[in-house]
This record gives C-alpha cells, sequence and structure tokens, in this order.
C-alpha cells in the first residue's frame, strides 16, 4: 500500500488528509448520533404534552429540565418563553438543536468535492510528467511514459474512492439532519396548538 501511495505522486498527500479528515469526521457524527439515540425519551415527550394540555406548564418545564431529548430542550425554551414569544423562542431553540445534528457536514461534502477534482490534478500532472519524460527520450521506449500514467491513474483512483466512500454516510447523516428537523417542528408545532 506504501508502494502504491509513492507511485501516486505527490497529490497523494492531500488526498490522504482529505481521506483522514472524512473518516474522522463521519466517526464522530455517528457516536453523536448514537449518543443522541440514547438520551431520546419519546414518553417524557408524551408527558409534558399531557402537562401543558392540563394547564400544568410549571411541571411541563420541570419535566423538560429532568431529561437530556433534544425535543425536550426544545420545548423547554418555549415553555420557559411563552408569555414573551413562544414561536420565536421554539424556533430559536430549534435552530440550535438542528446546528447541532449539522456540525461538520459542510466538510465533508467539501472533502466528496474535493477528492476527484484531486484525483483529477493528479491525473493532469502525471500526464506532463510523462509526456516531459518522452519529449528527452526515444520513441522506442515506452516504458518511459508509464510512471506518470501509474501517477495518474493511482491518484485518480485513491480521488474516486474518497468521495464514493464519502458520500455514502454524508447522505445518511442528512438524512437524519432532516429527520431530526421534521420532528422538532411537528413537535413544536404540536405545544404551540396545546
Amino acid at each position: 500500500m506504501f508502494e502504491l501511495f509513492q507511485k501516486g505522486g505527490p497529490i497523494m498527500w492531500p488526498l490522504l488528509f482529505t481521506s483522514v479528515v472524512s473518516v474522522t469526521i463521519i466517526l464522530e457524527r455517528f457516536f453523536f448520533l448514537l449518543i443522541e439515540k440514547r438520551k431520546r425519551n419519546r414518553r417524557t415527550i408524551h408527558e409534558i404534552f399531557s402537562m401543558v394540555a392540563h394547564g400544568e406548564i410549571k411541571e411541563a418545564i420541570a419535566q423538560s429540565e429532568k431529561t437530556s431529548d433534544y425535543v425536550a430542550r426544545v420545548l423547554l425554551c418555549g415553555l420557559k418563553n411563552k408569555d414573551k414569544s413562544l414561536a420565536n423562542a421554539l424556533q430559536t431553540a430549534a435552530s440550535q438543536e438542528i446546528g447541532r445534528f449539522s456540525a461538520r457536514l459542510y466538510i465533508l461534502d467539501t472533502v466528496i468535492t474535493l477528492a476527484p477534482l484531486l484525483g483529477l490534478l493528479a491525473t493532469v500532472t502525471g500526464m506532463i510528467r510523462s509526456f516531459n519524460l518522452l519529449g528527452g527520450a526515444e520513441l522506442s521506449a515506452p516504458t518511459v511514459i508509464t510512471g506518470g500514467i501509474a501517477e495518474a491513474l493511482i491518484g485518480t483512483g485513491f480521488g474516486l474512492a474518497i468521495a464514493i466512500v464519502a458520500l455514502i454516510p454524508f447522505n445518511i447523516l442528512n438524512q437524519v439532519v432532516l429527520s431530526v428537523t421534521q420532528e422538532i417542528e411537528i413537535s413544536a408545532t404540536e405545544l404551540e396548538l396545546l
């Protein structure tokens, strides 16, 4: 693998960096989601709604403060600010929670775009190197250009592989953010109606 990396040329270093960044972000985001899933407590949310429906606002606030559920945090902000601006408080808290779930996804998006472009750059630099070597060699020595072609193909392959491997978790993470957004919006709307 190290020999293949060396044959890929100098563009392999930025490709290695992008792959390390993407793996780090993917792992961090999935651990974050695992922790948030463990904190999730739908039963508590139903209890909060039941208390609000019965006019027990202080009890609902106390119940919201006991849990670390992200939906309960949004509801708590709304309940604490119900006399000032319930809708704005819910919207602000929802934005903060959604921001937590979508944190650093823009970096993963950049890696997915950047890795194939770096692979393309490796193709160009490898071909330039091949043609430079060909210009100074005898035309009867075709092995002269194989090093540059290998550099071009290895870099392109690695760039595409990084983008492909990062794309699937990126789409999964985006779908989770969409699901969390819908869940928060539905709960916030239900609280407003109550």
